[in-house]
This record gives structure tokens, sequence and C-alpha cells, in this order.
């Protein structure tokens, strides 16, 4: 059963933030804390950026997925710059900085920051509607491609994006927080998706 899909709004901004955390592994909540300072709640913190109007972890760049009155799963993206931005500041924590030169190598594609299923509704299809909408809004914002970063130890999403027709674009090493202990690589897909 293809679950309902709307605009997020502020009001999903807790729930939003704990997904958005999922789909980083957790880099999020590590950036969050850092941001937030000693004894803050990290995630209120978070739930507080995400409900700003502004931002690229801004609610307006989010739909979720619903099943019944439940937040099932969640998307977040928007088009790159075309042409890129300048390079990434030398102030960029060390763990952002491969993602953003994966990010530069696809200017102009409608890029998926984060999507995320609520463990109770895995294997349901979320993931899969999902991914169709950010195809769809690639579509409408005259991309040409959709483009997401993704870690190459998790399977079941390489999984679902190769089964959906994403190919690899392009690879960085994953920088290692005390928090976040994962090696590896980020490896960048893309999809063609217009003319």
């Amino acid at each position: 059963m293809t679950p309902d899909i709307r605009k997020a709004q502020p009001g999903d901004a807790s729930e939003l933030a704990v997904l958005m955390n999922i789909a980083g592994d957790g880099i999020p909540a590590c950036l969050w804390e850092q941001m937030a300072g000693p004894g803050a709640d990290v995630m209120a913190f978070a739930a507080g950026r995400v409900a700003r109007s502004e931002g690229n972890f801004s609610y307006t760049n989010a739909h979720v997925a619903l099943r019944g009155n439940s937040i099932a799963g969640m998307l977040l993206g928007y088009r790159l710059p075309d042409p890129p931005g300048a390079s990434p500041p030398d102030d960029v924590p060390p763990v952002v900085r491969p993602l953003l030169e994966l990010e530069a190598m696809v200017p102009g594609s409608w890029y998926v920051n984060a999507v995320a299923t609520v463990a109770a509704f895995r294997g349901q299809g979320v993931g899969r509607s999902l991914m169709e909408l950010a195809e769809r809004l690639a579509v409408a914002s005259n991309a040409r491609a959709v483009s997401l970063i993704v870690g190459d130890g998790n399977e079941g999403a390489l999984r679902l994006y190769a089964r959906l027709g994403y190919q690899p674009a392009g690879r960085r090493p994953i920088v290692a927080l005390p928090r976040f202990p994962h090696a590896g690589e980020w490896i960048l897909m893309r999809k063609d998706v217009g003319p």
C-alpha cells in the first residue's frame, strides 16, 4: 500500500530531526551537539533548527510519508546550484568536507540530502515512494538528475538505489568521529531523469 505523502510542517520538526539523524548515521547529532553547546538538549536544539523556514535542513525542504496518523518516513531534498558554489570553506568540519566535495560533482541535480524510514515501517515501500517523489520533484524543478550520497556499508539502501536505477558517480573516504567510528567510503549516486 502506497503511503500518503505531504509537505512537512513546523510541527513535524522533532520527528524530522530524528529521521535526519537516522539518515545521517548519527553525524547530524554530533554536529548539532557541537553547535548547541555543553548541557544542551541536542534533539530539542535540532528540532528548533528544523522548524526554521530557512536553511537546507529546514522543514520547508522536507516531505513526510504517513501510515495512518503516524510519520513513517521523510525525504529532505532540494536542487543544487548550477554551476556549483565555491569550494567548501576551510572551517567546514572534516567529517562534512567529503560530502560537500561529492555534492559539487553533481551541480544542478535535485539532491536527496536525507531519506529515512521509521524502523516499524521499513520494508513496506515507504522509501521507494519517497524516492519516486524525489524524481517527480527533480523533473518539476527542471533538474536533469537526482543525486544522493550513501555510505558503502548501508547495504539495504544501496540495494534500493540500484533497483531504482541509480549509478555510482564518485567516492570519498569517510572521516570518522569519536562517536561515529564508521570507515569505508561515501558513494555519490546519480540517476538521470530529465532531457
